[in-house]
């Protein structure tokens, strides 16, 4: 993450699950740090949208911090840092496959950036958001309305099946002239595919496929 923890109790607090703290009384869960995580998440990027886009508009600066400020953006963050292979869950969550459920890793990132605050306050908790959001943050600002769809796809798949989407990508032809191919699968099976120039495109389109699939099947549910 880039910050070495001066305590390093607040470190091992937001990786302590409720299921972890039920089994191991005494101990104190991660819900508060999340609590306050979520709130320093969000001004930090409030902050850094109104001062970088002062010719965004009120409602399309909501929607760049909305398609980054979102449950399936922080399980993705948690995800590649490996924090579920760090958290201390319960004996059932773990075995149910908590360590990779969306909702869980989403919270614990919050968590650890509130660790981080509390540890070396505004700063460094400021400097960590950004180091993981600030490619995110830039694409989402360049893009229609501050959102993509592999972004409304990540917040749908976490909110209905508390999964993240899982992207095969593989490329033809000569460099010069290379052709990208994305599968996106959510909930074990396929929902969208598509193509383009490079992988970026591909799964962008793969997952334009799949979030207009997944909201025709809610639409007639």
């Amino acid at each position: 993450m880039g910050w070495s923890f001066g305590d390093g109790d607040f470190l091992v607090r937001s990786l302590a699950h409720r299921s972890w703290c039920a089994e191991n009384p005494g101990t104190e869960s991660n819900e508060r740090l999340e609590f306050l995580g979520d709130a320093v998440l969000g001004l930090v990027v409030t902050d850094h949208v109104f001062g970088t886009y002062p010719a965004l508009p009120e409602g399309e600066l909501a929607k760049v911090r909305a398609s980054v400020v979102n449950a399936g953006v922080l399980a993705e963050l948690a995800a590649e840092l490996e924090i579920g292979r760090a958290l201390a869950l319960g004996k059932g969550e773990d075995a149910s496959g908590g360590r990779e459920k969306p909702s869980i890793l989403a919270d614990a990132m919050e968590a650890v950036i509130g660790a981080v605050y509390l540890d070396g306050g505004w700063r460094p908790a400021a400097e960590l958001v950004m180091r993981l959001l600030g490619d995110r943050i830039a694409e989402a600002a360049a893009g229609p309305g501050g959102q993509d769809f592999k972004t409304r796809l990540q917040e749908l798949a976490a909110r209905q099946f508390d999964q993240l989407p899982r992207y095969d990508v593989r490329d033809e032809g000569p460099d010069h002239a290379k052709l990208f191919y994305a599968v996106v699968y959510v909930d074990q099976l396929a929902r969208g595919e598509g193509q383009g120039r490079s992988k970026k495109q591909a799964e962008q389109a793969a997952a334009r496929q799949a979030w207009l699939a997944l909201q025709t099947e809610h639409a007639s549910a």
